[in-house]
């Protein structure tokens, strides 16, 4: 059992003892300090927000969402004060976070000072991890589709952060080529998260010399199969865990040479409008992916 649970189980005991019902929370509500504790919270009839009290003293709370509705739960901090979390982004905090998903809660402890601590949370996975999933439903905890949707930064001033630091921050008219990146969005109010559906993902050379004119989040095409036809393409077929492609197009993509007489294969560029064959990929799944927002 986690600290927070055991916290969790004597609140819900105190209150118990004191007769004061667990009521779910299905509407705005500001917290007075006796109303802190273990605390059930439902978003399912729109967007919620619940505003903590002022830390003015030491005070627990652990709030819990009962609904999986994509409807909005905002847990605020009192006028002026802040929730101390990421704060590797910003170390005085953020003013608000978010519960996430049926079932997914925050467990907060206020200092006396005017601010809140993170003590625990259903999902510690660090902010903008990508991972992939075997189901196509959102786990609770903060996770979301890597699609390029815009943000509103004030929305998520933790993830904007985020993409400020990066170092894979480009603006928006430079996203073509740099799609597994953040874009700056409107250049004021918006940003964009990175696209990843659909592609292979690759590690960032980051001094090795492999691939050493990548830049992070950038986009690279395929490696095509060109030289003697036929034979090559043949070849290709027959190999179980490849799949041919053909491609007529003025894109410039790493070609590999393939010669019939001899085991070798040469490294060139196509030029510009050439005819070329044989693009290929191994067999694979296709598995969701998904990225961590908060």
């Amino acid at each position: 059992m986690s600290r927070s649970d055991v916290f969790a189980a004597i609140e819900s005991g105190m209150l118990s003892v004191q007769g004061i019902n667990n009521t779910v929370i299905r509407a705005n509500k500001v917290l007075e300090a006796h109303e802190t504790g273990f605390l059930l919270a439902d978003a399912s009839a729109g967007q919620t927000m619940i505003t903590l009290p002022k830390a003015s003293q030491v005070m627990d709370v652990r709030i819990q969402r009962v609904d999986n509705s994509a409807n909005a739960l905002l847990v605020y901090a009192a006028n002026g004060e802040k929730i101390k979390f990421h704060t590797h982004l910003r170390p005085e905090g953020y003013p608000f976070c978010m519960v996430l998903g049926g079932g997914d809660f925050w467990h907060l402890r206020s200092d006396g000072a005017g601010n809140w601590l993170l003590l625990d949370r259903m999902d510690n996975t660090p902010l903008g991890r990508v991972v992939f999933e075997t189901s196509t439903a959102l786990n609770p905890g903060g996770w979301s589709i890597p699609n390029a949707r815009l943000l509103a930064r004030g929305d998520w001033p933790w993830l904007w952060d985020h993409a400020q630091q990066s170092g894979m921050l480009v603006n928006e008219a430079q996203r073509v080529g740099m799609e597994g990146g953040w874009t700056r969005g409107d250049g004021v109010t918006t940003f964009r998260i990175p696209e990843l559906r659909g592609e292979f993902l690759r590690s960032l050379d980051e001094g090795r010399g492999a691939d050493p004119a990548r830049v992070a989040g950038s986009y690279q095409l395929a490696s095509l199969v060109h030289g003697e036809i036929v034979d090559a393409v043949s070849s290709f077929r027959r190999m179980q865990n490849m799949k041919p492609k053909y491609f007529d197009g003025p894109d410039t993509n790493e070609v590999v040479a393939v010669s019939t007489t001899s085991a070798s294969a040469t490294t060139q560029t196509l030029a510009a409008n050439s005819v070329y064959f044989g693009a290929v990929r191994p067999r694979n799944i296709a598995c969701p992916s998904r990225i961590k927002l908060i």
